[in-house]
């Protein structure tokens, strides 16, 4: 990867959201959930993510989450999606959310 300069990482708005609420994105191809994203001041965002593999709908609701929120807003198997929820592949490609430590408020941005 090429080397960029700190300019193009403060571009990137990386906030801190809580998830609402998540359910079966029944039209994606690959399982997905319809998430739900408080962002504080930026207000609560739509998200389409696959993240079925090591987590269910209902464990997801209240955790708090990293999200991508000035990506242009991107139809994703009928789902607009607003924000990005950041994740990491593990060793079997499946996501794994990043997440925190201790609770943070909503919009927070990455420092």
């Amino acid at each position: 990867m090429p080397t960029i300069e700190w300019q193009d990482f403060e571009r990137v708005e990386l906030r801190v959201g809580t998830l609402l609420s998540a359910r079966a994105n029944e039209k994606a191809i690959k399982p997905a959930y319809v998430l739900e994203v408080d962002l504080g001041e930026l207000g609560v965002k739509t998200s389409s993510a696959q993240l079925t593999a090591h987590y269910s709908a209902a464990e997801l609701v209240g955790r708090q989450v990293l999200c991508v929120c000035n990506f242009a807003p991107k139809r994703i198997a009928g789902i607009r999606s607003e924000a990005l929820v950041t994740g990491v592949h593990d060793a079997q490609g499946k996501v794994v959310l990043t997440s925190f430590d201790r609770p943070l408020s909503n919009g927070a941005r990455l420092a």
